[in-house]
């Protein structure tokens, strides 16, 4: 049960709300701290996958607490970008939203022994995700640059709306109850 994989998604579920304090503590630097946080949970988020496959300690916990680690991160940093007034509450609630239905459709297919691996188009919405929030971190002292962090949040809302329809298209079936081959 315990091992470096599992211990690097613990490692993620901790910093998720050591992130929420450093971001939303005023003190110096904090900016810097913070990206340093989320940018070691996100690497952690990257290697546990990797290390648990390539050394065979793929475990039920850690692909439990795995997705979990990745929503608790995500939403616990897009959520402080509300709060510190870097994103709208919109915005945040579409890409938490999102998480919160892909979970559930999810949730449906296993309950029918359906597995829903993760697509390009989940990877993508991930990847995009994670440089819009290094990007909204760092925005104040971006300056004339900070546009970038607004339309790094723009295409992360767009390929997490993107993911959505194309993880309900293309388990349809699933949802409707009948089993699918893909």
């Amino acid at each position: 049960m315990w091992n470096l994989p599992n211990a690097l998604t613990m490692l993620r579920i901790v910093l998720a709300p050591l992130l929420v304090v450093v971001l939303l503590t005023e003190f110096p630097d904090k900016e810097f701290w913070g990206l340093f946080i989320f940018l070691l949970a996100a690497l952690t988020d990257l290697l546990d996958g990797i290390i648990a496959r390539r050394t065979n300690r793929i475990t039920v916990i850690g692909a439990m607490l795995d997705p979990i680690a990745d929503k608790l991160l995500m939403s616990a940093a897009f959520i402080s970008m509300v709060e510190l007034a870097l994103a709208p509450a919109w915005m945040v609630f579409c890409i938490v939203g999102r998480e919160f239905a892909v979970t559930g459709l999810r949730m449906v297919a296993l309950e029918r022994g359906v597995a829903i691996a993760a697509n390009q188009w989940g990877k993508a919405k991930t990847l995009s995700q994670v440089v819009a929030v290094c990007l909204l971190i760092v925005s104040r002292q971006l300056g004339h640059w900070r546009v970038l962090s607004q339309v790094a949040l723009w295409v992360a809302l767009a390929l997490t709306l993107i993911s959505l329809v194309v993880y309900f298209v293309s388990n349809w079936r699933v949802v409707a109850g009948r089993r699918t081959a893909e």
